[in-house]
């Protein structure tokens, strides 16, 4: 079984430098994947409200049998929640899913700049619930460096984490710049890329680093997948990741990548496949109207879809 290094926070907290994802999971999968999960050696979990299946999370927790103290969980809070009475009810009804007494981190979702004044507000009810023991690390999802400045201005505690897409073909150097400078882990949500599958438009042409030339040359001579290099990347620039997968032989695969080292002119060739290549939302307009608009909408289609069906 792999032994997975930590990584140290600015508050003086450490976590593993490769976790686990539930991202896109269903109720369904989730329990078993997470057991698997930590099963295999994984000691961070990582999920969200916006996911719903922190319920699930929790029972495979439980079912995994490792003990509470050895795992580091995350949850994170969603932008219709936003504002400081809200945020709190919102993390009482994620830990209540979770059914856990204390949480390891909690991350605001997105900056929701246009709204920003609701966001500093969910930070500090954060900054709250850390001052009270009930989350031992707090931090943030998919800020930029102009939206991190604004952040520390209005609030007392530095952020020890940002999760933010990041894969060979979308290098945010300049976000990961800033969260150098700050102390700020930098943190890889679909470190293999799987976001360009996640949204890829019927038809298009999908832009895929687990297909890229450089990567297959790297994976046939360490006897590796791509997504074991692709990992092995990450780790070596100091990030953490959090991949997923709801398959067993994934989930066994995805955490075997100790056993080999890229040299510095391999590393620097992974680096320069950054494409600027988006696969995910943007930060600068995926906001509370952006998510509120997105729900009429799915609501709508819903109604639409009952009416059909009478």
């Amino acid at each position: 079984m792999s032994t997975i290094p930590d990584i140290k926070l600015n508050d003086g907290f450490s976590l593993p430098a490769l976790g686990f994802g539930v991202y896109r999971s269903s109720a369904h999968d989730t329990p078993r994947a997470v057991a698997t999960a930590l099963e295999q050696g994984y000691r961070l979990i990582d999920t969200a409200a916006a996911y719903q299946n922190e319920r699930e999370t929790g029972e495979g927790i439980r079912q995994s049998g490792i003990s509470r103290n050895d795992i580091f969980v995350t949850t994170k809070l969603w932008l219709v929640d936003y504002g400081y009475e809200a945020a709190l009810r919102a993390f009482d009804r994620s830990m209540n899913n979770l059914g856990l007494d204390y949480l390891d981190l909690y991350l605001l979702h997105w900056p929701s700049p246009s709204s920003f004044d609701l966001t500093i507000a969910a930070y500090q009810a954060a900054e709250k619930l850390r001052a009270e023991g009930r989350i031992r690390s707090i931090g943030v999802c998919n800020f930029n460096a102009g939206h991190l400045e604004a952040l520390m201005e209005k609030t007392d505690v530095i952020p020890a984490l940002n999760q933010i897409e990041f894969h060979p073909y979308f290098n945010q150097r300049a976000v990961s710049e800033a969260n150098n400078r700050y102390g700020i882990v930098t943190q890889a949500w679909s470190p293999i890329g799987g976001v360009k599958r996640y949204f890829a438009q019927e038809g298009a042409e999908v832009q895929d680093p687990l297909h890229d030339l450089t990567i297959a040359a790297l994976a046939q001579k360490y006897s590796k997948s791509a997504a074991q290099v692709i990992l092995r990347w990450h780790l070596q620039s100091g990030r953490a990741a959090i991949p997923k997968s709801v398959q067993t032989a994934r989930i066994a695969e995805n955490i075997a990548v100790f056993d080999f080292s890229l040299t510095a002119e391999e590393m620097t060739a992974i680096d320069s496949l950054d494409r600027r290549s988006r696969g995910g939302p943007d930060p600068e307009e995926f906001d509370l109207e952006a998510v509120q608009k997105l729900s009429q909408n799915n609501e709508r289609m819903k109604q639409l879809s009952r009416l059909s069906d009478q």
